[in-house]
């Protein structure tokens, strides 16, 4: 027969596995979120590397535009000493914005846009884009699943209890956002 002391042990047994059920899930989703920042942090670098090339490339054909690889440089650097993930997010949007007025002004350069060793840097870059693109939505979504843990009843009280604190989304720049104009 089932006394109340065994009812109230088994009872207190649950609670306790479910918890520890919970925390180990939070572990489990925090170290996936920091595994998909690792990814995004390893192609970031991959464009850092590339960028001194492109640079170089462009101030070859385009020397008095120095304003231009100047602000690319500046915003390379803002991104290579950002730490913390929202500072970083910002570099990198801003490099990209960069970026864009670079390959822009490589459009005036006819010779430069014919260079082979540019356009192997340019589809380089590309690929390099295409791989952080990817590593971002991994880690957005491993971020949206930790969150939402976070903030589910009755996960919450287990983050609350022991600190898990939501990770930031690496969101694209309202620019890179904006819908192109196209005109004929």
């Amino acid at each position: 027969m089932l006394t109340p002391v065994f009812a109230f042990a088994g009872l207190a047994l649950l609670i306790v596995f479910y918890f520890i059920s919970v925390y180990n899930r939070l572990i489990k989703q925090r170290n996936m979120c920091d595994e998909g920042w690792s990814g995004i942090l390893v192609q970031l670098k991959r464009r850092t590397d590339l960028i001194p090339n492109i640079v170089s490339s462009v101030k070859g054909y385009a020397a008095h535009e120095s304003g231009t690889l100047e602000k690319v440089i500046e915003k390379r650097n803002m991104a290579m000493s950002a730490t913390v993930p929202q500072d970083k997010i910002a570099a990198e949007n801003a490099l990209t914005q960069s970026l864009k007025s670079l390959f822009a002004l490589a459009e005036s350069y006819p010779d430069l846009k014919a260079n082979e060793n540019f356009l192997q840097m340019q589809n380089t870059l590309s690929e390099i884009e295409n791989d952080i693109q990817n590593a971002r939505r991994y880690y957005n979504a491993t971020v949206r699943d930790f969150n939402t843990t976070i903030d589910s009843f009755p996960s919450n009280l287990v983050a609350s209890r022991y600190k898990f604190e939501k990770k930031p989304f690496f969101e694209v720049s309202e620019a890179d956002q904006a819908v192109p104009t196209v005109s004929f």
